[in-house]
């Protein structure tokens, strides 16, 4: 498990759709997830400290955890299957260990909001990467352009 943390919330440039990207706390790798609108909005709220009168919704389950004195341990993006990934949350209580599944997008917003650390498997790092030998330009230009991506780029985005 490779232990990551989102660098910031941008847009495809060619689809316009919004991408969380992670980046490897103490190693290189960055890994672009495609997620919804609403998703990338609430993400991009909480890494800007934006608050709401009233809990959304990962608020919500942090909230109805926290009051089951339990703990988000970590979140855990362990699978991608035909263009899809795949995460667990994992719970901690008092007396035992729950593991959720979740989609990332989700399992993210909560790891943010709960403070628990991302973990992304080597697997799924080796499977999301870019073949250069056998993509066109067009996927070149994107890996290249993901990988160059720097924390200032993600400036105050909260309109996603």
């Amino acid at each position: 498990m490779i232990e990551m943390h989102v660098q910031g919330i941008t847009l495809d440039p060619m689809t316009n759709m919004p991408i969380v990207v992670l980046k490897g706390k103490e190693t290189e790798h960055v890994l672009p997830i495609w997620i919804g609108v609403f998703e990338a909005n609430a993400i991009a709220m909480q890494l800007e400290g934006i608050t709401r009168p009233r809990p959304m919704t990962h608020d919500l389950v942090n909230n109805i955890i926290d009051s089951l004195n339990g703990m988000v341990e970590y979140i855990y993006i362990h699978d991608l299957r035909d263009n899809t990934y795949y995460a667990e949350i994992s719970i901690k209580t008092a007396t035992s260990q729950v593991k959720i599944d979740s989609r990332p997008s989700d399992a993210i917003n909560i790891a943010l909001r709960s403070g628990a650390p991302i973990f992304v498997s080597e697997e799924v790092l080796e499977k999301s990467q870019i073949d250069d030998e056998h993509h066109d330009a067009k996927e070149e230009d994107l890996k290249d352009w993901l990988e160059s991506i720097k924390p200032e780029d993600f400036g105050k985005q909260s309109s996603i």
